[in-house]
């Protein structure tokens, strides 16, 4: 992986993020302290509160945002935003950004509207990235398979923005590390002018693959992790899953084409190490309900989402088509989806033949 920047641009950076989640909310707070930044949001009432209370009353609600970050419901003031129509403030021709803050379950609906807007606005030069993580539930595809899906002859310029990070800390202003994984460099430039700040450090990579599947299967043993935890089983069986699962990564990482220096990165061990032990991870947290001998669909109605419940299967079903083994997500998808008990499930693992370790 290497540093794209060890420096803060001061380039001013026009900066559209779609989604008012935790994450897009966070990246806008660290967009706005070096550049004009609009957060697009489908829900008026939520715009309406962050434009004149500068809070988001969904997520992360005790946070005090920046009264120059302002929100929008609007798509076509986004656009005009992007266009430089809505600011004359800033100078024409400053460069522009678009982070799509969507999760897999939304994107590929959600990209499909958005491209088409910016190709009839003539926007389609803009890089953009997006933060979600997982396989698509459907498809098993991964987020940069689904706007090859979507948009393939998109000439649209684009990459993945990943941890280790969470969204509550870098609102906060707290230090962080993130990666930009794109084929093409100007990616990376831009989302450096963007958000790497004193606060926010930011690395590029090439490896796309590499990073979406760091992303999305940290989740699923951050799952396994919060279970093990739940059930008392102790820092020792925590230590085994933390390593043997970023074995698990690495190999199914390296079937799909990513590189094996990614995997002890930054989106690899270091976003696996952060979900899988920090209290703010959601994954953890329902690992750590269904030890406790919470269902599936109960601790979900209260409002807990993970990203590694809807990835689980999906990545599991990509890793049975490349002849993969992946022990861990098969335990963890038998925890979540086939009403298996969750010390069985251990014994399962345990039970599995000795064999070398790599």
């Amino acid at each position: 992986m290497q540093l794209a920047s060890s420096t803060p641009q001061n380039n001013s950076v026009r900066t559209l993020v779609i989604g008012a989640g935790s994450w897009g909310t966070a990246l806008a707070v660290a967009a706005a302290q070096s550049g004009s930044v609009l957060l697009w949001s489908r829900h008026q009432e939520q715009v309406d509160h962050i434009n004149q209370l500068h809070r988001n009353p969904s997520y992360l609600q005790d946070i005090d945002l920046p009264k120059a970050l302002r929100a929008t419901a609007d798509k076509e003031e986004a656009i005009a935003f992007l266009q430089g129509l809505s600011d004359d403030s800033i100078a024409s021709g400053t460069q522009s950004l678009i982070i799509f803050g969507l999760p897999v379950k939304a994107m590929r609906q959600g990209l499909q509207e958005w491209l088409a807007l910016f190709v009839a606005a003539g926007l389609e030069h803009i890089p953009y990235v997006w933060t979600c993580k997982g396989f698509e539930e459907e498809t098993s595809l991964l987020p940069h398979e689904i706007i090859a899906d979507i948009a393939p002859d998109s000439i649209q310029p684009n990459g993945v923005l990943s941890g280790p990070t969470f969204a509550r800390e870098v609102a906060q202003g707290l230090p962080a590390a993130i990666t930009v994984a794109s084929h093409q460099t100007i990616v990376g430039e831009r989302v450096i002018q963007a958000l790497h700040s004193k606060q926010t450090r930011v690395y590029y990579s090439q490896d796309v693959v590499g990073v979406e599947v760091g992303g999305a299967m940290k989740n699923v043993i951050a799952l396994a992790c919060g279970i093990s935890d739940g059930l008392l089983l102790g820092n020792n069986a925590r230590a085994a899953l933390i390593t043997r699962g970023l074995n698990e990564i690495k190999r199914l990482g390296i079937a799909m084409g990513g590189e094996s220096e990614t995997f002890f990165g930054l989106t690899g061990l270091g976003d696996l190490v952060l979900t899988a032990t920090g209290d703010l991870s959601r994954n953890r947290q329902v690992g750590l309900a269904l030890a406790k001998g919470q269902r599936l669909e109960e601790i979900l109605a209260t409002g807990l989402t993970a990203e590694g419940v809807r990835c689980a299967r999906a990545a599991l079903a990509r890793a049975t088509e490349l002849a993969v083994e992946m022990p861990i997500t098969d335990v963890v998808c038998d925890i979540l989806f086939n009403d298996i008990d969750s010390l069985e499930s251990v014994a399962k693992l345990l039970a599995r033949e000795v064999k070398a370790e790599n």
